[in-house]
Order: structure tokens, then C-alpha cells, then sequence
């Protein structure tokens, strides 16, 4: 029984398991559209009640989901800290912390019903593809996020030293210029905060410049791994067919 549970969830090749993944995700699209008319203002009682019974009736639904991929999993812990099992668990624990404690501070918990639309990311290729992705580029993303970082903070303290004297009240501190750092690095440019002085303006040429190259190295990153994600998928694809022959 849990070798047919485990093609049935897992496998989406077969007619029942492109089902139950379909089923999955309409359910999943579903209770956020209906979490979103929940929202809005002037609603009638019976279309709440309606909303909340459906509510129970996806929570169930995906609590079930949840204990089956436990019970198939060949690692169950594993499964249950993994990104996939993080998120279906906070898919249906805000229903669960909302109705065992009456506490009006744990309704803020009911906002984490928007994670069911990370499950969607394991019912498409083209997401897994973004997930596999993820896993390729990781090191390379996390030393371009520090050297980013270290980067903001040297052009915080360069507008720093050329505006504080001219805008004291904008520029007041390095921590203040953070502000001004970020949004002319991803080349935003809200206009709320700029230099005035020469050394500021010439300053902030540069930084732009460099800002330009800030933006397009991480699409370089991920395309490039989106691409060894796909061949991945691919070979597996391959493998699977050749072992089913």
C-alpha cells in the first residue's frame, strides 16, 4: 500500500497521479482566491460561513496530504525539515493555532495561509526547474549578496562624506544614506533623496554605473543554472524512462 501511495503522490506520469496533482492545485488556487474575497469589506455572514466551510474542507484536504507524504517519505524527518515539508506545514498550522488558542495576538498567524502558494512549485516543471536552480547557484548568489552588501555600506559612507555638510537633515548618519545607497544600486531612483553638491553628483555616477552591473549578475546566475536545471530534468526524465523499459 505505501508503494501505491508513493506512485499515486509522487509520480504524476500516471493518469491517477496527474489527477491527484491537478486536484491539489485547484485546491490550492482555490483557497487563496477565497482567502482574498475574504478580505473584502462588507462581506455577507453566509459568505463567510461558506468561505470558512471551505476553509476546513482545504485544511483537511491538505493535512491529509501532508500525513501521506510523512507516511511515504523513506526519510520521514528528513521530508518534514526540507523546504517542501516546512511549507506544507505552514499551509494548514495557522488554522490549527487559531482555533486551539483563543489568543487574538495568533490571528496574525492566519497570513501564513499565502505559503500554500509555494505548493504550487512542486506540482510544475517549470518551478522545480527554479527550485533545482536555486540549489545550483547558491554559493555564488550568497557571496554576490555579501559582496553587494559590503558594497551598500562603502557607498553609504562615500554620500556620506560628499552630502552630509550640504543636507544634514537627509544624509545625517551612514544609516541614513543606506536608504540612498539601495535604491540608486538597483537603479530605482525614487528621487525622495539625491545629491546636490559636485562630488555627490559625480559620486553617484559612478555608483549608477556599477548599479547596472549589480542588477544584471544575478540574471546572469540564475540563467545559467536554469538552463543546467533543465538538462537535469532531462536526464532524469531519460533515466526514468530507460528504467521503466
Amino acid at each position: 500500500m505505501k508503494e501505491k501511495l508513493r506512485l499515486l503522490i509522487d509520480d504524476n506520469s500516471t493518469r491517477q497521479g496527474k489527477i491527484f496533482d491537478y486536484s491539489i492545485q485547484f485546491l490550492i488556487i482555490a483557497s487563496l482566491i477565497a482567502f482574498a474575497i475574504e478580505t473584502l469589506p462588507g462581506n455577507d455572514p453566509a459568505v463567510l460561513e461558506m468561505l470558512y466551510s471551505f476553509e476546513v474542507f482545504c485544511v483537511i484536504i491538505f493535512t491529509a496530504e501532508y500525513l501521506l507524504r510523512i507516511f511515504i517519505a523513506q526519510h520521514p524527518w528528513r521530508y518534514i525539515f526540507s523546504f517542501y515539508g516546512i511549507i506544507d506545514l505552514f499551509a494548514i498550522l495557522p488554522f490549527y493555532l487559531t482555533r486551539a488558542f483563543d489568543l487574538r495576538a495568533l490571528r496574525a498567524f492566519r497570513i501564513f495561509r499565502i505559503f500554500r502558494a509555494l505548493k504550487l512549485i512542486r506540482y510544475n516543471r517549470a518551478m522545480q526547474r527554479i527550485h533545482i536552480a536555486a540549489g545550483i547557484v547558491k554559493e555564488e548568489i550568497v557571496l554576490f549578496l555579501i559582496i553587494t552588501g559590503i558594497f551598500t555600506y562603502l557607498t553609504s559612507c562615500g554620500i556620506y562624506f560628499f552630502e552630509y555638510e550640504a543636507q544634514p537633515e537627509v544624509f545625517s548618519s551612514i544609516f541614513h544614506s543606506l536608504w540612498w545607497a539601495i535604491v540608486t544600486l538597483t537603479t530605482v531612483g525614487y528621487g525622495d533623496v539625491y545629491p546636490i553638491t559636485l562630488g555627490g553628483k559625480i559620486f553617484t555616477f559612478f555608483v549608477l554605473i556599477i548599479g547596472v552591473g549589480v542588477v544584471t549578475v544575478p540574471a546572469g546566475l540564475v540563467s545559467s543554472a536554469v538552463s543546467k536545471a533543465r538538462q537535469i530534468q532531462e536526464d532524469q526524465v531519460s533515466a526514468d524512462l530507460a528504467s521503466q523499459q
